[in-house]
């Protein structure tokens, strides 16, 4: 579960940029918005994040996926075009001489226990790297390994397994990357690895990767039809049944649909529109999620979706069973209201004119009890909305 991440001085989030989903426990509304394990601090289910075009809110989600990459790809030397992990995930704020380097932190639980793991680095090495481990019983904090660029300490739980490989680590591998990769009696850092790369960055070209439908959708039609065909049928796509021929090389959908006449007709799944192909693809990785108790990042979920859709998609993770956690990037004002989100499940990113883009929360402003979100927002209260200038189109200029 996802606790907060923190990206600093990647892409136009020069300054910290923080989302929190610690659930702000003064807040009484929408309680089956919140997840409770027993302890004091409650986790926000689901984190919208609004902002204009060109804000930065994007570059949120892609601050998780370089994140992940970085992790995934540090333990390899080059790729195919020459280049380290760190020199193609290094993406420092632009408009600066100055780069400097960048940073990541994340903080998850697991478990019975609050990881925090983050790294400092640049195109050439890892300037720092840290994990630390608290028990969420005892509340007592043990570090596992702290790292400089041509050092690491380890923590006694894992001492001496781990300090015979310590000279071994490259500058520009990843102390979790290299450790994850070998057998060891203590799972801390593979379930570290593992924790993070549960977190589910759904790709941009959703619906223009069909690899992924071939990949995933057979899978769900042999054995999840009935929610399928059941989610299908409750956003109204006019679908009755899906199935899928395998006989060629590529499997070949198909969705069932009734007529007139009462007669049932076989449409190819890609001759359906693109927002039913994405609802498609949001229920297997909402589903998966739900059942696997893992967090998501979706950017731009409400394209090509209907604000009814969009709502119904949010609900599913109200699963009052499920940990999952839904955060998404949105221009769609429609649930930005009291009656749908708390005020800590609001989030803005707004750019300044210099570039630097700012990460807020609603629940960092001084609202009135008869505030309508939405209303504000567009006011401009909240900030992250663009600033229209006068603009003419005269004929012949």
């Amino acid at each position: 579960m996802l606790v907060q991440f923190m990206a600093k001085n990647v892409l136009s989030f020069k300054d910290e940029a923080v989302l929190d989903m610690t659930a702000i426990n003064a807040y009484k509304e929408h309680p089956c918005n919140v997840i409770d394990i027993g302890m004091k601090e409650k986790y926000l289910r689901v984190a919208a994040i609004y902002g204009a075009n060109a804000s930065g809110k994007s570059n949120l989600y892609f601050a998780m996926h370089y994140f992940q990459r970085i992790i995934i790809e540090s333990l390899n030397n080059v790729d195919e075009s020459g280049k380290t992990a760190l020199e193609k995930y290094y993406s420092p704020f632009f408009f600066e001489e100055n780069k400097g380097n960048s940073e990541f932190q994340i903080i998850m639980i697991l478990d019975e226990f609050e990881y925090k793991y983050g790294f400092e680095y640049n195109a050439e090495c890892i300037v720092t790297e840290w994990l630390y481990r608290k028990n969420l019983k005892t509340n007592r904090t043990a570090t596992i390994f702290e790292r400089a660029t041509n050092m690491v300490e380890f923590g006694v739980s894992v001492r001496k397994e781990c300090d015979a490989y310590k000279e071994q680590i490259p500058k520009e591998t990843l102390v979790l990357s290299f450790f994850n990769k070998l057998k060891m009696k203590s799972d801390v850092i593979k379930n570290v690895y593992a924790g993070i790369m549960s977190i589910l960055v759904i790709p941009t070209d959703l619906c223009e990767n069909t690899g992924m439908l071939e990949t995933l959708l057979p899978r769900v039609i042999d054995e999840e039809k009935e929610k399928l065909t059941e989610f299908l049928s409750a956003i109204d796509t006019g679908i009755k049944d899906i199935e899928y021929d395998d006989s060629e090389k590529k499997p070949v959908f198909y969705t069932a649909h009734t007529g007139k006449d009462g007669k049932r007709y076989l449409l190819n799944l890609y001759n359906e529109s693109e927002g039913t192909i994405k609802s498609i693809l949001l229920f297997i990785y909402a589903r998966t999620a739900i059942l696997t108790d893992r967090s998501i990042f979706v950017d731009e979920l409400n394209v090509k979706l209907h604000p009814l859709l969009l709502k119904f998609i949010v609900d599913l993770f109200y699963e009052e069973k499920s940990k999952a956690q839904l955060i998404y990037t949105t221009h769609d004002t429609t649930l930005m209201d009291k009656k749908f989100f708390r005020r800590d499940q609001i989030w803005f990113v707004q750019k300044d004119e210099y570039g630097y883009s700012e990460l807020s929360s609603l629940s960092d402003f001084k609202i009135r009890s008869d505030a309508s979100f939405e209303k504000d927002y567009l006011a401009g209260v909240y900030g992250g909305i663009p600033f229209i200038k006068e603009f003419a189109v005269k004929e012949g200029v």
